[in-house]
Parts: structure tokens; C-alpha cells; sequence
């Protein structure tokens, strides 16, 4: 196969403003994203991050790090639209992929941030 440019995205959320929390949210968001779809650092172009206003003890970006991934990656974290009714806590990711596609990209929408996207929940029996 050629390798393609591609995006991934994905979003998840923590209970609570806390250093090591957003830590544990953003590595399991990463991994699930990297595992599900077979990648790796150097085949992400960048990883950019957003999270909502309510996040103020830790950069997702920096967590991204801190969790071991994006080491060769440039990497970016903004603030996202304060919109009255968005879910709370949330933290969301695009990662700008060249890679070999082998298949389906697949997204993953974890924890209370599912409920953005139910379309990518992963499936009891799959």
C-alpha cells in the first residue's frame, strides 16, 4: 500500500482538574489511538491537542509527553470555544498521520467523551 496523509481524532475527559489525572487520561487516549491503528511517533506529522477551559493544572500536550508519546512529534495544545452546554473536562486530539494505511482509521472517543461521537464506541463483542 502508499502511504496516505490522514487524520486521527479522538477526545476523552477526567472527574477532576488534576496533574496526574489529564496524565492517565492523555496516555490511555494515546495508546488507544496508536494500538488501534497501528502507528507509531514517526509516522505522526503533529498531534494537536485542545482542552476545555476548566483544565488549567496541566497541558495536554505536555501530559502527551510526559506519557512517552509524541517524543518526535511536534506537538500543540490550545483552549478550546467556551461553549455554554459542551462537556466538561474534555481533552481532544488530531493527529496528522503519514502512514501506511492498512485499513479503516479508527477513532477513539473514550470515557464521558463518547457520548461527542457514539458512532466510533467500540462494540461489547468486537
Amino acid at each position: 500500500m502508499e502511504e496516505n496523509v490522514y487524520a486521527l481524532r479522538g477526545a476523552t475527559t477526567v472527574e477532576h482538574d488534576s496533574p496526574a489525572e489529564i496524565d492517565e487520561a492523555v496516555r490511555e487516549l494515546m495508546d488507544t489511538l496508536y494500538k488501534e491503528n497501528g502507528i507509531s511517533d514517526a509516522d505522526a506529522a503533529f498531534i494537536l491537542f485542545s482542552q476545555t477551559r476548566d483544565l488549567r493544572t496541566r497541558n495536554a500536550a505536555a501530559a502527551c509527553r510526559r506519557s512517552g508519546f509524541g517524543t518526535l512529534t511536534p506537538l500543540f495544545c490550545v483552549q478550546e470555544a467556551d461553549i455554554a452546554g459542551g462537556l466538561p473536562f474534555a481533552i481532544r486530539v488530531m493527529i496528522l498521520v503519514n502512514h501506511k494505511k492498512e485499513r479503516e482509521a479508527r477513532m477513539a472517543y473514550l470515557r464521558d467523551a463518547a457520548s461527542l461521537r457514539p458512532e466510533y464506541m467500540k462494540k461489547e463483542n468486537q
